[in-house]
């Protein structure tokens, strides 16, 4: 497996684990963030396309998919933006910025790893 398919292969699992979590203890993983408790199903349909995601990733990376490669990475590092926005609007609290960090950094590693394979 190349460098590139690692970094989506593995950030399938960081979705595997956080869709998860969304669909069986969206409180769990809230209540750190400072976001109250919920009992809506919103949140686990989030955690349910969260796992979807993480579906394509772990396939994606599997089968050295590397023409979508540089589409995740840039999706990824959007997610970072579309969170400091929220923020900024008082959508959202800004402790939910931390994963967008962790999504950019992730895009970045899987740029990188395309760069020096030469598929930039």
């Amino acid at each position: 497996m190349s460098n590139s398919a690692k970094t989506i292969y593995y950030f399938s699992f960081y979705l595997f684990i956080l869709g998860a979590m969304l669909v069986v203890a969206p409180n769990v993983l809230l209540q750190p963030f400072g976001i109250p408790p919920t009992e809506e199903v919103w949140i686990r349909i989030v955690g349910m396309l969260i796992l979807m995601l993480g579906v394509l990733y772990f396939n994606a990376g599997r089968l050295e998919l590397h023409g979508l490669y540089k589409f995740m990475a840039y999706n990824r590092i959007a997610v970072l933006l579309f969170l400091i926005a929220f923020v900024l609007l008082g959508w959202a609290a800004a402790s939910l910025i931390i994963f967008g960090v962790i999504d950019a950094a992730s895009g970045a590693w899987t740029l990188t790893a395309l760069k020096k394979e030469g598929r930039w």
